[in-house]
């Protein structure tokens, strides 16, 4: 399984970096100039820090790069954390670095695509954005973790938001609310 993984600019770094840890699958790997800011202000890390959970990583302004090209097929592209501007140059049809050109990709060719949006409060151009997307086919999760497993610390919060999105993605499944009632 091939996935593409964009970090933005957006607060919640710390969910991309479970992200490439859980994942199984082929990771590659965009962080824009705020997504670098983002790690290390954050998580005190560098994008060299990611290296081990990705088999390669792409600059942002690389628009040569293979996945910008839909001939490149790739089954799901997830940008954690995804700031409302990035989600507004998607919105718009703007691929100018390789962030936003890779959803455009993924778009035209009916990829799937994951916005993991982590911003509060949302303005009405955000959610009339979020909904024009969604219409088209994006999925629009929103970075919001399940409380019903009753976290206890900060890394179980935040791995109940990444593992439910590792089964939207479609990596592994998810568990559900009550699951185990239903074995």
């Amino acid at each position: 399984m091939r996935i593409i993984l964009g970090i933005t600019g957006s607060s919640g770094a710390i969910y991309a970096v479970d992200f490439l840890k859980k994942s199984t699958a082929d990771n590659f790997l965009i962080v824009s100039k705020w997504g670098k800011i983002l790690l290390k202000d954050e998580m005190n890390m560098t994008e060299a820090d990611l290296q081990p959970y990705v088999k390669r990583q792409f600059s942002n302004g690389d628009l040569a790069a293979p996945i910008a090209s839909g001939s490149n097929r790739f089954d799901a592209y997830i940008i954690l954390p995804c700031s409302t501007s990035t989600l507004g140059k998607i919105a718009s049809g703007i691929g100018d670095t390789l962030i936003t050109r890779t959803a455009q990709v993924a778009l035209k060719e009916r990829y799937k695509l994951i916005l993991c949006v982590r911003e509060t409060p949302l303005s009405t151009l955000h959610l009339e954005q979020c909904a024009r997307l969604s219409r088209d086919g994006v999925i629009i999760m929103p970075v919001s973790p399940p409380l019903y497993y009753v976290p206890k610390t900060v890394d179980e919060y935040v791995g109940g938001f990444v593992d439910k999105l590792l089964g939207v993605a479609g990596i592994r499944a998810s568990r559900g609310w009550r699951a185990e009632e239903l074995e």
